[in-house]
């Protein structure tokens, strides 16, 4: 069964830290470009960071760079989000996400969650001011 499980959400205070891990199972995920999306309530869901299948491309977006931190360990088949200097603003449910086909920087196009191929569970973050 292909499948992604996502764990590591929580409560936290602003300017705290939580690391998301994304375990995949049922396909090669080291062919796969695996990343993150969030989705706030009554917001569309919105691209966050992706790294590509061999781990040597990272792509943040803007309203991450420099706090967030993804990476992968494809002998685990797992992929990490070290999020730091959190902010109220981040509170969402994230998703774990892979794709083959997408490029990595359409990840943060508007819509482009319709198209992406395999989806994880969500993990609620919830930041505290």
């Amino acid at each position: 069964e292909v499948q992604l499980q996502a764990f590591g959400g929580g409560l936290v205070q602003a300017g705290g830290s939580l690391r998301l891990s994304c375990a995949a199972s049922g396909f090669r995920s080291d062919s796969y470009e695996i990343g993150w999306f969030r989705q706030a309530p009554g917001k569309e869901r919105e691209g966050v960071a992706c790294i590509s299948s061999s781990g040597g491309r990272t792509f943040y977006a803007e309203s991450v760079k420099g706090r967030f931190t993804i990476s992968r360990d494809n002998a685990k088949n797992t992929v990490y989000l070290q999020m730091n200097s959190l902010k109220p603003e981040d509170t969402a449910v994230y998703y774990c996400a892979a794709d083959q086909s997408l490029h990595a920087t359409s990840w943060f196009s508007k819509g482009v969650h319709r198209y992406i191929e395999i989806w994880g569970q969500g993990t609620q973050v919830t930041v505290s001011s």
